[in-house]
């Protein structure tokens, strides 16, 4: 088939075509070594510290949407058809301030100055969507940026000072917005698009039907979406990962679709993009998705590279599985769907056939009874690692449990049910002494393994009290159970 062999993107107000793009390449070398834009800062290259967001504007369903990301872990190819923006960009005539950088001036949100180009496009992207924040808001919008200098209030006030300074209506996004999006729309593939030396190659495919062919044709390539993890392979373990596929750009992979029966999810949906329907079907996981990394991250990680990823720690696999989730493979072979817990079969190895993709995770909705809790346990409360992760479903009916869904991450090699856990609970009165009881079962289903996030005695005494945990918060006065989210 043809082929395109250049990618094309947006940088500021620039158009950039670029031949011959390597599948390794960070935004943020991009932006600093080639582009000479050094107000992005390499703070870890890990996307932890945000001290490299910059916005990055895609369209969807023909319109546009920006966003922050982390420039460190981002790959370039990946934004074919996108508008990056840079810190740069921001400045008005003559050089005068945007708004938001007044503010931190005028509050002393900023000190030695290395973290601030990142706070500042991270309160740039709140403003333009919400320009009168609450401060729950900000430290929400802030979660993916961190400053050792001024301990954080400063900018917290600036961030919600910034339209005494001016309004989005004014802003060089909103102007242009119009213009931004026919210049996109223009850059849209046509067909796919290779490039890169072959031993550092990145193929971005035309569509779905192209994707399982591509991985057909390439079965040891390395499926990209947000880059989240993969990003870290790269800047932290300097693994070899080509041919790369790039994914994000497939619009039929950004579905989501809500019913009465279920929510299913494309497998390029990000945390952010999946937010409001998640918190409408399941509202017991509208906390935990907060607790997902930081803004950035969840702006570009999947929740269809977590559960392909493998990882034992993932966040989203333990809630899931807890609410019987489906995961759908698709190769060129069609399409087959597994219960998710029997996707995840050891560590780094799932049920994933030659060819085979994660393409959509289908949850059902809770039904009459059935009470969902989900609990994240780690040593920092925002963005971070899970040290123990629990999904907890239990339906009751007269006073007995008739069903139970237990699934922990951080517990075993893979998200794993607690099978004998379960069985002590079905059958049993949905009572303390019946929770105290299943809790002694948990030995027997995970034996976890000690490290720096925590130790196994510690693990097997967390989860054991998360059971107790989920029975005192049901307050047996009310209709229906109160369904709380996290620790």
């Amino acid at each position: 088939m043809a082929q395109e062999h250049q990618i094309r993107f947006l940088l500021n107000g620039e158009e950039k075509r670029i031949a011959d793009v390597k599948a390794t390449l960070t935004l943020l070398d991009y932006l600093r070594l080639d582009q000479r834009l050094t107000g992005s800062k390499e703070g870890c290259a890990e996307g932890d510290c945000g001290a490299c967001t910059v916005l990055v504007g895609r369209l969807h369903q023909g319109q546009l949407h920006y966003e922050t990301v982390n420039a460190c872990i981002r790959f370039l190819a990946s934004l074919n058809g996108c508008h990056i923006v840079t810190i740069e960009h921001l400045s008005g005539p003559e050089g005068r301030l945007h708004p938001v950088q007044q503010a931190m001036v005028d509050y002393h949100g900023s000190q030695c100055g290395f973290c601030t180009p990142g706070f500042v496009m991270s309160l740039y992207a709140l403003w333009m969507g919400n320009p009168e924040p609450s401060m729950q808001q900000v430290e929400t919008a802030i979660q993916g940026n961190l400053c050792r200098c001024t301990g954080y209030e400063p900018i917290v006030r600036a961030a919600m000072a910034v339209t005494q300074y001016g309004t989005p209506a004014h802003d060089h996004l909103t102007r242009e917005r119009q213009a931004v999006t026919a210049q996109l729309i223009a850059l849209q593939p046509k067909t796919r698009i290779t490039t890169g030396p072959e031993d550092d190659r990145a193929i971005l495919p035309k569509d779905v039907a192209d994707l399982a062919q591509v991985l057909t044709d390439n079965p040891k390539a390395t499926i990209v979406a947000g880059s989240t993890d993969v990003g870290l392979w790269v800047t932290k373990f300097m693994r070899p990962i080509s041919p790369v596929v790039f994914i994000t750009h497939l619009e039929e992979l950004k579905s989501v679709d809500l019913t009465d029966d279920a929510l299913t999810i494309g497998a390029g949906v990000t945390y952010s993009e999946s937010e409001a329907a998640i918190r409408e079907a399941f509202p017991h996981l509208g906390e935990y998705w907060d607790r997902i990394a930081g803004w950035q991250v969840r702006n570009m990680g999947t929740i269809g590279g977590n559960i392909a990823n493998g990882s034992p720690i993932g966040d989203t696999p333990p809630v899931l599985i807890a609410l019987g989730a489906e995961v759908m493979l698709q190769s060129t072979r069609g399409t087959r769907i597994l219960p998710l817990e029997e996707f995840f079969i050891d560590y780094g190895k799932q049920d994933r056939e030659a060819g085979d993709f994660v393409a959509a995770i289908r949850i059902p909705r809770s039904q009459p009874g059935q009470i969902d809790a989900a609990y994240k346990i780690s040593k920092r409360r925002d963005e971070d690692i899970s040290s123990v992760a629990a999904g907890i479903s239990v339906t009751v009916s007269d006073g007995i449990i008739t069903d139970a869904r237990l699934a922990f991450g951080g517990m075993a090699a893979i998200p794993k049910r607690a099978a004998h856990t379960e069985t002590a609970l079905v059958g049993q009165p949905f009572t303390a002494a019946t929770f105290d009881a299943a809790a002694k079962s948990l030995t027997q289903d995970f034996t976890p393994l000690s490290d720096w996030r925590a130790s196994a005695d510690y693990r097997i005494t967390v989860a054991a009290n998360l059971l107790r945990r989920f029975y005192l918060e049901q307050d047996s006065t009310q209709d229906a159970p109160v369904r709380l989210a996290i620790a």
